[in-house]
């Protein structure tokens, strides 16, 4: 269930709900089911900021390369 940038995804949104995860994993409070859940949801979560940092990267450097051209 991988978030697609073109589809609405909302960087910041994903960024605090990945460190919402993380801060849950770490209390430790989690079962090991839920520890389970967080942790995929959190590799989803990382894939999708990542290729949103990407798009993004590649959105700057063409502007960059039309602002040089």
């Amino acid at each position: 269930m991988t978030e697609n940038p073109e589809q609405g995804f909302n960087f910041e949104r994903s960024l605090q709900e990945l460190e919402t995860l993380v801060s849950k994993m770490e209390q430790g409070e989690l079962s090991l089911e839920e520890s389970l859940k967080a942790f995929e949801r959190g590799v989803e979560l990382t894939r999708s900021c990542q290729q949103a940092l990407q798009a993004a990267e590649q959105k700057v450097e063409i502007l960059l390369k039309k602002a040089t051209a």
